[in-house]
Order: C-alpha cells, then structure tokens, then sequence
C-alpha cells in the first residue's frame, strides 16, 4: 500500500523552503568547487550573519539532512538525494531608496 501523502512521498525528507535552499547550495558549490562550503560561503551568498548560517547548520544535521565532522573544515556531506532538492534560487539584490555617495 504506497501512499502519497501531500504530494511527497512517505520517505521523503522534511525541510522548509529556507533549508532547501540552504541544501541546493551546499550541493551546487560542491559541483563546481569539488569540496563543501565552508559557513562564510553561505554567509556570502544569502547575506546573512555567522550565527545564522551556524544555525541553520546546526540544524540540518539535527534534522538528519546533513553530517559534518567535528573539528574538520568543510566536511559538510549531503545525506539526502540531491534530485530531492528544489532549484537554488538566485538572491535578489536589496532595493533601497537611501542613495549611494
């Protein structure tokens, strides 16, 4: 009996839109550079603070959908299938109003 619950699959991961994108770069970067990121490298790419990659870091491999080994640089490895994961969405630039001198 194979159901399908929510369009997905039961074995499925769980992630929120966030954490895909987050998994879509992390596999991305790998294609290109042939190691994982390190946590600058997302910091660069979605504009975000350092406690926040590391957060999201953290919970990832909580969640499962990640391993890393400690006290190793860029030992993220992807647990997951990456045909699993959304497309990696390009970051818009931030639009203000305030002019540049």
């Amino acid at each position: 009996m194979n159901q399908i619950l929510d369009g997905q699959p039961p074995d499925a991961p769980q992630f929120t839109d966030k954490q895909g994108q987050y998994l879509a770069f992390i596999w991305a970067y790998m294609q290109v550079n042939r190691q994982p990121p390190a946590e600058r490298d997302m910091q660069r790419y979605f504009g975000v603070t350092p406690p926040s990659v590391h957060q999201m870091v953290l919970t990832l491999e909580r969640l499962g959908l990640i391993r890393r080994q400690p006290g190793v640089a860029r030992s993220i490895e992807l647990l997951i299938d990456h045909n699993g994961l959304p497309p990696l969405q390009p970051i818009q630039p931030v639009i203000s109003s305030v002019q540049r001198y």
